[in-house]
C-alpha cells in the first residue's frame, strides 16, 4: 500500500484496478479492508474486501455474504464516525 492509501489489485483475468483504503480491521483472526474508488466524492462506491491466504499467497475477495457484510459494515461505521455505509 502506498503512503496515500492507494492499492492496486489484479483480477483473475489480469485486469488491474486501483482503490483507496479507508480502513483495515482484524476481526476474529480475519482481515478486512474498506476500499473506495474515490476519496473526493461523498457518494463514492465502497467495497469490503476479505483477506484470504492460500499457498502463502494473500488474496482479497469482495465480501458477499449478507450476514457477514452487515456485521463488518457496522464495525467500519463505528470505526469511522463520519462515514455512513449503505448496503446495496
Amino acid at each position: 500500500m502506498s503512503e496515500n492509501g492507494l492499492i492496486t489489485l489484479t483480477a483473475d483475468d489480469g485486469s488491474e484496478e486501483a482503490f483507496f483504503v479507508l480502513e483495515k480491521a482484524d476481526i476474529a483472526g480475519v482481515s478486512y479492508l474498506l476500499v473506495t474508488d474515490s476519496v473526493e466524492n461523498e457518494d463514492a462506491d465502497a467495497l469490503i474486501l476479505k483477506e484470504t491466504e492460500e499457498d502463502e499467497m494473500i488474496t482479497y475477495e469482495v465480501l458477499e455474504d449478507e450476514n457477514e457484510l452487515k456485521i463488518i459494515s457496522k464495525y467500519f461505521e463505528e470505526l469511522l464516525e463520519d462515514v455512513e455505509l449503505r448496503l446495496e
